[in-house]
């Protein structure tokens, strides 16, 4: 798996984690989709949670800089809607965990 695709199906799965995804935390994954590349099929396999498995191995394999950077866009994922649910809170704190960082 291509490190930006795992990258979007960390940041779709924390999105989703409260059972919702509100417009705004919809623009911020397209938003991450765009900027980090994806194709039109890798667009549409994370928003449509896809083909996710591997993503964490992916994501941990990154350098340290790309993993940190995750971690960033996680923190932003969460506030995008401005409400941190407990779901989310315990992805980024489990993820952070994850990634090493």
């Amino acid at each position: 798996m291509r490190p930006e695709l795992a990258y979007c199906h960390i940041v779709a799965g924390l999105l989703a984690a409260d059972g919702m995804m509100d417009q705004t935390e919809r623009d911020f994954l397209h938003d991450t989709m765009a900027r980090l590349g994806l194709d039109t099929e890798e667009r549409d396999a994370v928003v449509h949670f896809e083909g996710t498995e591997g993503a964490e191995d992916a994501v941990r394999a990154m350098p340290l800089e790309r993993r940190q950077e995750l971690r960033d866009d996680l923190v932003t994922a969460t506030l995008a809607d401005g409400k941190i649910s407990a779901p989310e809170s315990e992805m980024v704190q489990r993820l952070s965990e994850l990634l090493g960082v």
